[in-house]
């Protein structure tokens, strides 16, 4: 199962704002052993919007998205994503009970149309203003604001996903190589590739400020194969002349 993100918002794209959903979707994810696969930063554009869900809404892929789906103008979100998959919206009734319940009259005439959805939805209960988000396919859409977002998206993993959660997840295994070109490396990690195919192999080089060449050589994979595999490349280093220490 891959997990993606889409995150909207022109003030943080323009830097006005900082993301914070990325690294709390992030941890959300690991806590159940799952990871991102893949995330995009979007602007508050219908036409890119509509775009980039066409093409997720067809990847085996299933999508958390984040904000732009409030009442007022600048939120697009449910709109391009009925556009995208090819249906109309609708008020959702579950949706429409929620939030006429919350705010009685006051619903009319503007946050009824936060329960709008594009038809075959499926609600996501926001237990901080009980105005849902939708899920939509294997897609699901969050309000931007991080005290609602988070709790909805851990309401979806353990509704929706349950299944998939795995409580023996990869884990990361590295060492950093002192004074080492990376292109030396090059042929110990194609070595740990060849032999380790469950694991990925990673190189993360730096220059220190006395111009000192340091590269984060590492692993990820099955604890077991992890394991096996940086003592193959901890090996292989020392064959080529350059001193490491674990990280």
């Amino acid at each position: 199962m891959r997990f993606g993100l889409v995150i909207i918002g022109d003030e943080i794209l323009s830097g006005k704002r900082k993301d914070k959903h990325f690294e709390s979707a992030v941890g959300i994810l690991a806590r159940r052993g799952l990871a991102v696969s893949v995330a995009h930063y979007l602007p508050d554009d219908p036409d890119i919007l509509t775009a980039t869900f066409r093409r997720t809404l067809e990847e085996d892929l299933s999508i958390f998205s984040f904000g732009g789906i409030g009442a007022t103008p600048d939120d697009h979100t449910r709109q391009c994503v009925a556009r995208a998959a090819g249906v109309d919206l609708a008020i959702h009734a579950d949706a429409k009970r929620e939030i006429e319940e919350q705010f009685g009259s006051d619903a009319y005439p503007h946050r009824i149309n936060m329960g709008m959805f594009p038809i075959g939805s499926r609600v996501i209960p926001n237990s901080f203003n009980r105005i849902p988000g939708f899920s939509f396919s294997n897609h699901h859409f969050l309000p931007g604001f991080p005290s609602m977002a988070w709790s909805m998206m851990e309401w979806v993993l353990d509704n929706e996903y349950q299944h998939v959660h795995n409580f023996k997840p990869d884990i990361e295994r590295s060492i950093l190589v002192i004074d080492a070109p990376e292109s030396e490396l090059i042929p110990v990690m194609e070595s740990c590739i060849q032999s380790y195919t469950e694991c990925k192999v990673f190189s993360l080089p730096t220059i220190t400020e006395d111009r000192k060449r340091r590269v984060e050589l590492g692993v990820r994979g099955p604890s077991d194969l992890a394991d096996k595999a940086i003592d193959t490349i901890k090996q292989e280093v020392e064959v080529l002349g350059f001193a490491w220490k674990d990280l």
